[in-house]
Protein backbone atom coordinates (compact mmCIF):
# COMPACT_ATOMS: atom_id res chain seq x y z
CA UNK A 1 0.00 0.00 0.00
CA UNK A 2 1.07 3.79 -0.90
CA UNK A 3 1.55 6.33 1.36
CA UNK A 4 -0.79 9.28 1.87
CA UNK A 5 0.17 11.92 -0.01
CA UNK A 6 0.58 15.88 -0.12
CA UNK A 7 1.06 17.49 -2.93
CA UNK A 8 2.65 20.56 -0.99
CA UNK A 9 4.74 18.46 0.78
CA UNK A 10 5.93 17.24 -1.94
CA UNK A 11 6.69 20.39 -3.99
CA UNK A 12 8.97 21.15 -1.00
CA UNK A 13 10.91 18.00 -1.05
CA UNK A 14 11.84 18.20 -4.39
CA UNK A 15 12.74 21.90 -3.78
CA UNK A 16 15.10 20.73 -1.08
CA UNK A 17 16.43 17.68 -3.23
CA UNK A 18 16.85 20.01 -5.99
CA UNK A 19 18.46 23.70 -5.21
CA UNK A 20 19.55 22.91 -1.39
CA UNK A 21 21.48 19.71 -2.27
CA UNK A 22 22.84 21.29 -5.28
CA UNK A 23 24.49 24.06 -3.06
CA UNK A 24 25.74 21.59 -0.76
CA UNK A 25 28.57 21.22 -3.07
CA UNK A 26 29.56 24.89 -2.53
CA UNK A 27 28.77 24.98 1.14
CA UNK A 28 30.82 21.97 1.81
CA UNK A 29 34.05 23.36 -0.43
CA UNK A 30 33.88 26.33 1.79
CA UNK A 31 34.14 24.37 4.70
CA UNK A 32 36.84 21.86 3.59
CA UNK A 33 39.08 24.80 2.87
CA UNK A 34 39.22 25.21 6.84
CA UNK A 35 38.41 22.21 8.62
CA UNK A 36 39.38 18.10 7.90
CA UNK A 37 36.94 16.84 6.21
CA UNK A 38 35.72 14.03 8.37
CA UNK A 39 35.79 16.10 10.93
CA UNK A 40 33.45 18.14 9.20
CA UNK A 41 31.20 16.10 7.64
CA UNK A 42 31.39 13.93 11.28
CA UNK A 43 30.12 17.05 12.96
CA UNK A 44 27.12 18.16 10.56
CA UNK A 45 25.61 14.65 10.72
CA UNK A 46 25.98 13.87 14.29
CA UNK A 47 24.30 17.52 15.42
CA UNK A 48 21.99 17.18 13.03
CA UNK A 49 21.20 13.29 13.97
CA UNK A 50 20.95 14.80 17.58
CA UNK A 51 18.62 17.82 16.43
CA UNK A 52 16.40 15.37 14.53
CA UNK A 53 15.86 13.53 17.64
CA UNK A 54 15.26 16.31 20.10
CA UNK A 55 12.30 17.32 17.44
CA UNK A 56 10.93 13.86 17.77
CA UNK A 57 10.68 14.16 21.40
CA UNK A 58 9.01 17.38 20.89
CA UNK A 59 6.94 16.10 18.26
CA UNK A 60 6.15 12.92 20.86
CA UNK A 61 7.44 10.50 18.42
CA UNK A 62 8.75 7.36 19.22
CA UNK A 63 12.11 6.66 18.31
CA UNK A 64 12.55 3.32 19.50
CA UNK A 65 13.49 0.26 16.84
CA UNK A 66 14.23 -3.27 16.31
CA UNK A 67 17.73 -4.72 16.66
CA UNK A 68 17.34 -5.64 13.09
CA UNK A 69 16.78 -1.51 12.24
CA UNK A 70 19.25 -0.63 14.17
CA UNK A 71 21.66 -2.51 12.19
CA UNK A 72 20.41 -1.75 9.06
CA UNK A 73 20.19 2.08 9.48
CA UNK A 74 23.96 1.54 10.47
CA UNK A 75 24.78 0.08 7.40
CA UNK A 76 22.78 2.90 5.34
CA UNK A 77 24.42 5.74 7.50
CA UNK A 78 27.60 3.77 6.50
CA UNK A 79 27.09 3.56 3.17
CA UNK A 80 25.20 6.88 2.18
CA UNK A 81 27.01 9.44 4.97
CA UNK A 82 30.62 8.02 6.40
CA UNK A 83 31.55 6.30 3.22
CA UNK A 84 29.44 7.98 0.24
CA UNK A 85 29.29 11.88 1.71
CA UNK A 86 32.37 11.74 4.13
CA UNK A 87 35.15 10.91 1.40
CA UNK A 88 33.63 13.34 -0.96
CA UNK A 89 34.00 16.00 1.33
CA UNK A 90 37.67 14.75 1.47
CA UNK A 91 37.95 15.02 -2.26
CA UNK A 92 36.54 18.22 -2.64
CA UNK A 93 40.18 19.75 -0.86
CA UNK A 94 41.49 18.35 -4.20
CA UNK A 95 38.24 19.30 -7.01
CA UNK A 96 35.67 22.09 -8.06
CA UNK A 97 32.81 21.71 -6.38
CA UNK A 98 30.90 22.11 -9.92
CA UNK A 99 32.97 19.33 -11.43
CA UNK A 100 32.15 17.11 -8.35
CA UNK A 101 28.44 17.64 -8.67
CA UNK A 102 28.84 17.07 -12.41
CA UNK A 103 30.71 13.76 -11.84
CA UNK A 104 28.30 12.62 -9.09
CA UNK A 105 25.37 13.27 -11.80
CA UNK A 106 26.59 9.77 -13.44
CA UNK A 107 24.94 7.98 -10.16
CA UNK A 108 22.04 6.96 -12.14
CA UNK A 109 24.55 5.08 -14.69
CA UNK A 110 25.95 3.33 -11.41
CA UNK A 111 23.00 2.11 -9.80
CA UNK A 112 22.06 0.34 -13.39
CA UNK A 113 25.17 -1.31 -13.67
CA UNK A 114 24.62 -2.47 -9.94
CA UNK A 115 21.45 -3.90 -10.11
CA UNK A 116 23.01 -5.82 -13.54
CA UNK A 117 25.98 -7.08 -11.05
CA UNK A 118 24.21 -7.75 -7.99
CA UNK A 119 20.66 -8.36 -9.14
CA UNK A 120 21.11 -9.66 -12.77
CA UNK A 121 18.86 -7.24 -14.14
CA UNK A 122 18.74 -6.95 -17.50
CA UNK A 123 19.66 -4.11 -19.75
CA UNK A 124 17.51 -2.56 -21.72
CA UNK A 125 18.62 -0.88 -25.07
CA UNK A 126 18.01 2.49 -24.10
CA UNK A 127 19.83 2.29 -20.55
CA UNK A 128 22.57 0.50 -22.92
CA UNK A 129 22.53 4.01 -24.70
CA UNK A 130 22.09 5.90 -22.07
CA UNK A 131 25.80 3.78 -20.32
CA UNK A 132 27.52 4.48 -23.01
CA UNK A 133 26.33 8.63 -23.23
CA UNK A 134 27.57 8.48 -19.50
CA UNK A 135 30.39 6.87 -20.23
CA UNK A 136 31.69 9.49 -23.19
CA UNK A 137 30.47 12.37 -20.94
CA UNK A 138 32.76 11.10 -17.89
CA UNK A 139 35.33 10.69 -20.51
CA UNK A 140 35.13 14.16 -21.64
CA UNK A 141 34.73 15.78 -18.37
CA UNK A 142 37.84 14.03 -16.37
CA UNK A 143 40.33 14.37 -19.67
CA UNK A 144 40.40 17.53 -19.73
CA UNK A 145 43.68 19.45 -19.20
CA UNK A 146 42.60 22.08 -16.86
CA UNK A 147 41.22 19.40 -14.57
CA UNK A 148 44.23 16.18 -14.32
CA UNK A 149 47.20 19.02 -14.12
CA UNK A 150 45.95 20.29 -10.35
CA UNK A 151 47.67 18.94 -7.09
CA UNK A 152 46.13 15.67 -6.51
CA UNK A 153 42.67 15.75 -8.95
CA UNK A 154 43.32 12.15 -10.13
CA UNK A 155 42.84 10.62 -6.59
CA UNK A 156 40.00 12.87 -5.78
CA UNK A 157 37.77 12.05 -9.27
CA UNK A 158 38.54 8.01 -8.45
CA UNK A 159 37.72 8.16 -4.69
CA UNK A 160 34.11 10.23 -5.78
CA UNK A 161 33.75 7.26 -8.34
CA UNK A 162 33.50 5.23 -5.05
CA UNK A 163 31.53 7.22 -3.55
CA UNK A 164 29.09 7.25 -5.87
CA UNK A 165 29.17 3.07 -6.15
CA UNK A 166 28.79 3.40 -2.45
CA UNK A 167 25.81 5.76 -2.59
CA UNK A 168 24.46 3.23 -5.60
CA UNK A 169 24.19 0.41 -3.45
CA UNK A 170 22.91 2.38 -0.59
CA UNK A 171 20.23 3.19 -2.71
CA UNK A 172 19.41 -1.22 -3.74
CA UNK A 173 20.07 -1.56 -0.13
CA UNK A 174 17.36 0.53 1.46
CA UNK A 175 15.03 -0.57 -1.41
CA UNK A 176 14.46 -3.65 0.46
CA UNK A 177 15.77 -3.33 4.33
CA UNK A 178 13.56 -3.36 7.24
CA UNK A 179 14.21 0.57 8.34
CA UNK A 180 11.69 2.20 10.70
CA UNK A 181 8.68 3.48 8.85
CA UNK A 182 8.89 7.30 10.45
CA UNK A 183 11.31 9.68 8.01
CA UNK A 184 12.69 11.74 11.00
CA UNK A 185 13.79 8.27 12.79
CA UNK A 186 14.85 6.69 9.76
CA UNK A 187 16.57 10.15 9.35
CA UNK A 188 18.11 10.22 12.42
CA UNK A 189 19.72 7.09 13.28
CA UNK A 190 21.64 6.96 9.60
CA UNK A 191 22.60 10.78 10.43
CA UNK A 192 24.24 9.97 13.66
CA UNK A 193 25.05 6.41 13.04
CA UNK A 194 27.30 7.37 10.26
CA UNK A 195 28.78 10.36 11.41
CA UNK A 196 29.74 8.90 14.74
CA UNK A 197 32.09 6.47 12.33
CA UNK A 198 33.37 9.55 10.36
CA UNK A 199 34.71 10.59 14.01
CA UNK A 200 36.08 7.27 13.91
CA UNK A 201 37.90 8.01 10.87
CA UNK A 202 38.98 11.07 11.85
CA UNK A 203 40.77 9.87 14.72
CA UNK A 204 42.11 7.15 12.72
CA UNK A 205 43.48 9.38 9.76
CA UNK A 206 44.98 11.84 13.10
CA UNK A 207 42.65 15.02 11.87
CA UNK A 208 43.67 17.89 13.97
CA UNK A 209 40.48 19.32 15.50
CA UNK A 210 39.27 22.97 16.15
CA UNK A 211 37.01 24.73 18.17
CA UNK A 212 34.18 26.53 16.35
CA UNK A 213 35.58 29.64 18.16
CA UNK A 214 38.26 29.79 15.90
CA UNK A 215 36.53 29.36 12.39
CA UNK A 216 35.86 31.88 9.98
CA UNK A 217 32.37 33.45 9.72
CA UNK A 218 31.83 32.01 5.86
CA UNK A 219 33.06 28.74 7.37
CA UNK A 220 30.81 29.02 10.52
CA UNK A 221 27.92 29.93 8.38
CA UNK A 222 28.44 26.61 5.99
CA UNK A 223 28.12 24.63 8.71
CA UNK A 224 25.10 25.56 9.93
CA UNK A 225 23.06 25.64 6.50
CA UNK A 226 24.81 21.82 6.22
CA UNK A 227 23.25 20.52 8.91
CA UNK A 228 19.93 22.97 8.80
CA UNK A 229 19.04 22.36 5.56
CA UNK A 230 21.48 19.80 4.01
CA UNK A 231 21.05 17.24 6.38
CA UNK A 232 17.82 17.66 8.42
CA UNK A 233 16.01 19.17 5.36
CA UNK A 234 16.84 17.57 2.26
CA UNK A 235 18.26 13.97 3.34
CA UNK A 236 14.75 13.76 5.23
CA UNK A 237 13.25 14.61 2.31
CA UNK A 238 14.91 12.24 0.29
CA UNK A 239 13.90 9.37 2.54
CA UNK A 240 10.22 10.69 2.01
CA UNK A 241 10.28 10.79 -1.57
CA UNK A 242 11.70 7.51 -1.84
CA UNK A 243 8.52 6.46 -0.15
CA UNK A 244 5.67 8.51 -1.75
CA UNK A 245 6.72 8.79 -5.59
CA UNK A 246 8.49 6.85 -8.55
CA UNK A 247 11.74 5.95 -8.17
CA UNK A 248 12.32 7.70 -11.44
CA UNK A 249 10.89 11.23 -10.29
CA UNK A 250 13.13 11.50 -7.18
CA UNK A 251 16.29 10.39 -9.91
CA UNK A 252 15.68 13.44 -11.66
CA UNK A 253 17.64 15.50 -9.14
CA UNK A 254 20.43 14.40 -10.66
CA UNK A 255 19.63 16.93 -13.77
CA UNK A 256 18.83 19.74 -11.44
CA UNK A 257 22.23 19.33 -8.63
CA UNK A 258 25.34 19.54 -11.04
CA UNK A 259 23.60 23.02 -12.85
CA UNK A 260 22.90 24.35 -9.41
CA UNK A 261 27.09 23.54 -8.48
CA UNK A 262 28.27 24.80 -11.34
CA UNK A 263 26.44 27.79 -10.92
CA UNK A 264 26.93 28.76 -7.47
CA UNK A 265 30.86 27.47 -7.50
CA UNK A 266 31.26 29.69 -10.41
CA UNK A 267 29.44 32.70 -9.21
CA UNK A 268 30.64 32.62 -5.12
CA UNK A 269 34.00 30.86 -5.89
CA UNK A 270 34.99 31.81 -9.44
CA UNK A 271 35.31 28.33 -10.50
CA UNK A 272 35.98 27.71 -14.51
CA UNK A 273 33.20 26.55 -16.30
CA UNK A 274 35.20 25.60 -19.58
CA UNK A 275 32.92 24.51 -22.61
CA UNK A 276 34.14 20.85 -22.18
CA UNK A 277 32.39 20.99 -19.21
CA UNK A 278 29.17 22.05 -20.49
CA UNK A 279 29.78 19.48 -23.62
CA UNK A 280 30.42 17.08 -21.30
CA UNK A 281 27.25 17.99 -18.37
CA UNK A 282 25.32 17.72 -21.87
CA UNK A 283 26.27 14.16 -23.32
CA UNK A 284 26.18 12.68 -20.15
CA UNK A 285 22.43 13.89 -18.40
CA UNK A 286 21.31 12.94 -21.73
CA UNK A 287 22.90 9.28 -21.11
CA UNK A 288 20.80 9.89 -17.52
CA UNK A 289 17.73 10.76 -18.95
CA UNK A 290 17.90 7.43 -21.44
CA UNK A 291 18.32 5.14 -18.53
CA UNK A 292 16.02 7.07 -16.27
CA UNK A 293 13.02 7.16 -19.47
CA UNK A 294 13.81 3.23 -19.36
CA UNK A 295 13.58 2.80 -15.81
CA UNK A 296 10.33 5.11 -15.91
CA UNK A 297 8.56 2.73 -18.91
CA UNK A 298 9.45 -0.30 -16.65
CA UNK A 299 7.79 0.84 -14.23
CA UNK A 300 4.65 1.65 -15.72
CA UNK A 301 4.52 -1.96 -17.61
CA UNK A 302 4.99 -3.75 -13.92
CA UNK A 303 2.36 -1.45 -12.10
CA UNK A 304 0.06 -0.43 -15.31
CA UNK A 305 1.04 2.27 -15.33
CA UNK A 306 -0.19 3.64 -12.35
CA UNK A 307 1.59 6.52 -10.54
CA UNK A 308 3.46 4.38 -7.35
CA UNK A 309 2.61 5.96 -3.91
Amino acid sequence: MGQPRNTLLIILAFFAIYVIWGSTYLLNKIAVTELPPFMLAGMRFVVAGMLIFLLCKVMGIDIGITKKQFRNTVIAGFLFLTFGNGVVVWALKYVDSGFAALEISAQPLVVLLLMWVVDGKKIKTMSIIGVVLGIIGIYLLVGQKEVVSKEGSIIGMLMIFACMVSWGYGSLFVGRADLPINYFVNTGYQMLTGGMLLFCASFLFGEQWTSPTEWSTPVLYSMLLLIVFGSILAFTSFNYLLKVVSPEKVATSTYVNPIIALLLGWYFLNEQITVRSMIAAAVLLTGVYFINTTRKWATREKFGDKTIK
